[in-house]
């Protein structure tokens, strides 16, 4: 008997997938070297390319899986989390937003609980989450080339700004998974 399309696990979007996870510690110590900022970079763009491409991938191909639904936003949260701890042990961003965004993280965790009782691994990735996970892995990319000469002004003007604008998104992301988790189980009212 043929495992259903959503159990699958050997596919080209969680390989890609599997292959961003493997990138988060490369791109910590990256963004931890001196003089690889570029470098460092890169490598992110690259991970918010792809995961832009597996998602893609997933529907085109109809490859969607429960392992792809974990894999897809661990990966995301992870290179936000690397992102976030390089920049500020660098001292590049402030600890508040660390803890900002990490008290999101916290907020989601708590509701794992009534997920799992409703027979649920996670809830569907929104485009409000989306929209967050990209301005963040653009804004945080960009403040590591703020010493960069030449572009390090615009960059870190930039930067900010998505950064800025990703936390706020994030958390109003957060904001509506909470309320979707509640709202399970309740009789819908016509």
């Amino acid at each position: 008997m043929e495992p259903s399309a959503s159990d699958r696990i050997l596919t080209v979007p969680n390989a890609l997938s599997l292959l961003r996870l493997l990138g988060v510690p490369v791109f910590l110590w990256l963004v931890l070297v001196p003089e690889a900022d570029l470098a460092a970079f890169v490598l992110l763009v690259v991970a918010g390319a792809t995961d832009w491409f597996d998602g893609y991938l997933a529907r085109a191909l109809d490859q969607r899986s429960r392992l792809g639904v974990v894999l897809d936003p661990l990966a995301d949260r992870l290179y936000i989390a690397a992102t976030l701890i390089g920049l500020a042990l660098r001292a590049l961003i402030p600890w508040w937003l660390v803890a900002v965004l990490a008290l999101r993280e916290a907020m989601l965790l708590a509701i794992v609980p009534r997920l799992r009782r409703h027979g649920l691994i996670a809830l569907p990735v929104t485009y409000v989450g989306k929209a967050a996970t990209w301005c963040l892995l653009w804004g945080f990319p960009l403040l590591l080339l703020s010493g960069q000469p030449v572009i390090g002004t615009a960059a870190l003007a930039f930067g900010w700004a998505f950064a800025l604008w990703g936390t706020f998104l994030y958390w109003w992301s957060g904001l509506r998974y909470v309320q979707q988790a509640v709202s399970l189980g309740r009789p819908v009212s016509p």
